[in-house]
């Protein structure tokens, strides 16, 4: 008997040394941060330089006057003494808080339409397609409209930012309350959760993945109608990068513009690194993405 008993024990002690051999190389096959860091980096530095080529290349075809297309020799300096300016500086904190204050007036208003809609039949069939055909339309044609209630003001900018997003953040609440499976509401109402903390407890964290997707749809309309904003409603107290890029198209700047350009497009790429970060963190937390990525 005695016997037996030492032998299991045994046998429990190689199976949890075996364990612990398994989670040792486990961690051991992990890549290491900066590793990872690379693989996330390179693809994107490799379309940066592809890029960058094609537009040498266009240049050099000689398609148009160095005037009107100038190369990345002559933009790149350009930029550089760019970003060194006051009112590069200026003009970036005007826009950020634009885009700030718009967009989380735009979330806050978006997820309580959607989460009002989704939770009522009623709101649903008389508001739901009008969401969907808010978001279609487009934010420069809300600018006529703003001007005249407005005129050429922070306002008239405010709202259509929150015009712009705001529909984009409710469709992403809808769907993702749509798809959360009944199971799931059925379990959540067994435990005990009725009315705001079925929505808070069950139903929030399961839409959580298409909330986000929408908030990432929203930011993308919200940035879009800044941009559009700041180009037709110039606030000559305030500088912004759209009032730079206007004032550099009527000086014919072009290298000025085109760093301009570059300098939004780049304010879009950290937004979107930022809510491909949050995606990520939530599908890990999900089991839906290995830990390594």
């Amino acid at each position: 008997m005695a016997s037996d008993t030492i032998a299991a024990k045994t046998t429990e002690t190689g199976a949890i040394s075996g364990l612990d051999a398994l989670e040792i190389a486990g961690r051991e096959k992990e890549p290491s941060r900066a590793r990872k860091l690379w693989f996330q980096t390179w693809p994107k530095l490799t379309a940066i330089a592809l890029a960058i080529l094609i537009w040498q290349a266009v240049v050099w075809s000689g398609w148009k006057d160095p005037w009107a297309l100038p190369g990345p020799e002559a933009v790149f300096p350009d930029l550089w003494e760019y970003v060194q300016t006051e009112a590069f500086w200026s003009g970036l904190g005007t826009t950020a808080r634009r885009a700030g204050v718009g967009f989380a007036t735009a979330v806050a208003a978006g997820l309580v339409l959607g989460l009002a809609v989704a939770s009522n039949k009623i709101l649903r069939a008389a508001l739901g397609s009008m969401i969907t055909a808010l978001q279609t339309m487009p934010s420069i044609a809300w600018f006529p409209l703003a001007i005249l209630l407005f005129q050429l003001s922070e306002q008239a900018i405010f709202f259509v930012v929150v015009l712009g997003a705001a529909p984009s953040v409710a469709n992403g609440v809808l769907h993702g309350v749509d798809y959360v499976p009944p199971l799931l509401r059925r379990a959540g109402t067994n435990i005990g959760a009725r009315g705001f903390n079925l929505y808070r407890y069950v139903i929030a964290p399961a839409a959580l993945p298409a909330i986000v997707a929408g908030l990432k749809q929203g930011w993308a309309f919200a940035w879009r109608s800044l941009m559009a904003g700041e180009l037709l409603v110039v606030i000559a107290t305030k500088t912004s990068i759209g009032a730079q890029l206007q004032y550099a198209r009527e000086l014919s700047e072009t290298e000025r513009l085109i760093s301009i350009m570059i300098t939004i497009l780049v304010l879009g790429l950290l937004a979107d690194a930022a809510f491909g970060a949050a995606d990520r963190a939530i599908r890990r937390r999900w089991g839906l993405l290995d830990r390594n990525n």
